[in-house]
């Protein structure tokens, strides 16, 4: 019996009906606890019991890539752990690897509350967040401390532009963050994808994006990874514009996708703490309306690049057929948020449990095989 889908999240959603930011600010704050297992006897007794129930280590779900290790392709993705204070307890949480942030150079306090609002008819969130976060250089001190803790699993970093910065100045901004993080992360993101920040999207083009992929690269002596997150509503053409920058600029990948500013097809009408419809509030949709379109994204670039650019996919995953049919279109490794938060801590261990059945009933004998198998048999 899962738990958490049979009393936790009735309860929290619907009874207590708990906001949902401040909940994540709870969880947060218990998972920084428990990822302190030296200060706390009692956190290094829990944490072994989180990893027999939650993780599931098998080699065929291993895969090297871009120069990383990743025991397994489930990922937490960006916006959950923004500041990095639990990255130590990704690994007892069964995934594969975790992104930190979005992270800016800036401190910033975000967007006004309210703005984060679950969708549970959608199986959605709708979020306008706006990078709140602590800053680069807090990052840095509390990554340096706690190095030794979390390396068990890849952990990436998300880099957002700080909103004080002029859309002009947006290369050296995250500049200025990768020079700080550039030794705590293992792949770096550059994010020009999220729609809460006023003109970021912009960054997209091609003119943009180069200044920002050439100043960075300029930087990176130890040739860390780097990815960067495209929007779900991007056109085909700028998106075959954005491969070519990461052909380039020689990226390590690119992830798909981001949130979507889209509405189309949602179910919710009113949005019950601003008595507003979706439509009517800003900020990106997440969840299970963004499933279908990520994972057409998805295909088209390994279409496009013939499954020579890594790929990582996020966007609506909430059971090991989500995950499956994104890993056949073309993603070496998938990231959960909404799902996770839906499902449950478990997600992981079932999307694992179900993957490993795919490759048996498909008599593959790795993940790896199975990247691209959509495309490959049309071929």
């Amino acid at each position: 019996m899962d738990i958490y889908q049979v009393a936790i999240r009735p309860l929290l959603f619907n009874l207590v009906k708990a906001d949902p930011e401040w909940l994540h600010q709870q969880t947060i704050r218990s998972f920084n606890w428990l990822s302190q297992t030296s200060s706390y006897p009692l956190a290094s007794w829990i944490n072994p019991s989180l990893q027999k129930s939650l993780c599931l280590d098998d080699s065929r779900l291993k895969q090297n890539l871009f120069g990383l290790n990743f025991p397994n392709p489930v990922g937490l993705a960006a916006g959950f752990d923004k500041d990095g204070v639990a990255a130590g307890i990704w690994p007892s949480l069964g995934f594969g690897f975790a992104e930190l942030g979005t992270v800016t150079f800036h401190s910033q306090p975000g967007n006004p509350r309210p703005r984060l609002f679950r969708l549970p008819l959608d199986k959605a969130a709708l979020n306008r967040m706006g990078f709140n976060n602590s800053g680069a250089a807090a990052m840095a001190a509390r990554l340096a401390g706690e190095k030794h803790q979390f390396r068990s699993i890849p952990i990436g970093i998300n880099l957002g532009k700080s909103k004080i910065t002029p859309l002009e100045a947006a290369a050296q901004d995250y500049f200025d963050s990768f020079r700080l993080l550039k030794d705590l992360g293992d792949y770096f993101v550059v994010n020009v994808s999220s729609p809460n920040t006023p003109g970021l999207r912009s960054l997209q083009d091609a003119t943009m994006l180069s200044a920002i992929l050439e100043l960075l690269q300029s930087e990176n002596e130890s040739q860390k990874p780097i990815f960067v997150k495209i929007a779900p509503d991007l056109s085909w053409e700028a998106i075959a514009d954005i491969i070519s920058l990461a052909k380039t600029y020689q990226l390590a990948g690119i992830i798909a996708t981001n949130t979507t500013i889209s509405r189309d097809g949602l179910k919710t009408q009113v949005i019950e703490p601003t008595g507003k419809s979706p439509q009517s509030e800003a900020g990106g949709i997440s969840g299970e309306p963004l499933r279908s379109r990520s994972t057409e994204v998805i295909r088209f670039i390994w279409q496009q690049t013939q499954g020579q650019i890594p790929i990582i996919g996020v966007g609506g995953i909430f059971s090991p057929e989500d995950a499956w049919e994104k890993i056949i279109a073309g993603a070496s490794l998938i990231q959960v948020y909404t799902g996770w938060i839906y499902e449950g801590p478990l997600i992981v261990r079932r999307i694992l449990t179900g993957l490993l059945s795919h490759l048996k009933e498909s008599g593959l004998n790795s993940i790896g095989e199975a990247v691209g198998l959509e495309v490959k048999s049309k071929a």
